[in-house]
C-alpha cells in the first residue's frame, strides 16, 4: 500500500491507535485519533464531548487538508465527512476476552499514581464490554459491520491478535484497489 489517507477503525482495545501510530510513523505522516476531536481537553479526561459540528471542523482545519494521512478511532455518528475523504479502510477485530483484558492493562499504565473515578471506570469497561453484543446499540460490532458495508472504500479487515509488526506488514503489502 502506498502513502495515503488512511482510516483504522475497530472496538475500543483492538489496537486501532498502535497500528495507526504504526503506520503513520512508517509513512512519516501525521497520525490523529478520534477522541482528540471528540473530546474536549480536561482532567480527568474523556468527561466533556465538543459539540458535533466543531469536531469535524477541528479536523478540517487541522488535519484533513493534507496529502496522506492515518487516522485512528471511530467516528460513526459525526464524522462522516471526513472518512469519506480516506482512500482506504482498516478494520480491526480482536476476541473480546482479550480486547478487554488489553484495556485493562492499558488503564492500568494510564493510571498509576493517579486518582480516579473507579464509577467511571466500570461505566466505560462495561460499554466496552457491549461492543460485540448484537443488541447492543450505539458503536458495536454490528454498527461497525452496517457502516463497512455501506461504504465505497477498499476494506481491509484484520485480526488484531497479530503483532503490530505482522498487522503492519499486511497493510504495508495490500494491493488497495
Amino acid at each position: 500500500m502506498k502513502r495515503s489517507r488512511v482510516h483504522v477503525m475497530g472496538a475500543s482495545g483492538s489496537g486501532t491507535t498502535t497500528l495507526a501510530r504504526a503506520l503513520a510513523d512508517r509513512w512519516a505522516v501525521p497520525h490523529a485519533d478520534a477522541d482528540d476531536y471528540f473530546w474536549l481537553p480536561s482532567n480527568p479526561p474523556y468527561v466533556a464531548q465538543r459539540p458535533k459540528d466543531e469536531r469535524a471542523a477541528l479536523m478540517r482545519e487541522l488535519f484533513v487538508p493534507r496529502e496522506a494521512w492515518v487516522l485512528s478511532g471511530s467516528m460513526l455518528g459525526w464524522g462522516e465527512a471526513v472518512v469519506a475523504e480516506c482512500d482506504a479502510v482498516i478494520f480491526l477485530s480482536l476476541d473480546p476476552v482479550e480486547r478487554l483484558r488489553r484495556l485493562e492493562e492499558r488503564e492500568a499504565r494510564r493510571r498509576a499514581g493517579m486518582e480516579y473515578d473507579d464509577a467511571a471506570w466500570r461505566e466505560f469497561l462495561d460499554w466496552a464490554g457491549s461492543y460485540d453484543d448484537p443488541a447492543s446499540t450505539g458503536r458495536s460490532r454490528v454498527a461497525h459491520e452496517t457502516w463497512l458495508a455501506r461504504i465505497d472504500k477498499p476494506v481491509l479487515r484484520l485480526d488484531s491478535a497479530a503483532s503490530v509488526d505482522e498487522m503492519l506488514g499486511t497493510v504495508l503489502e495490500w494491493d488497495c484497489p
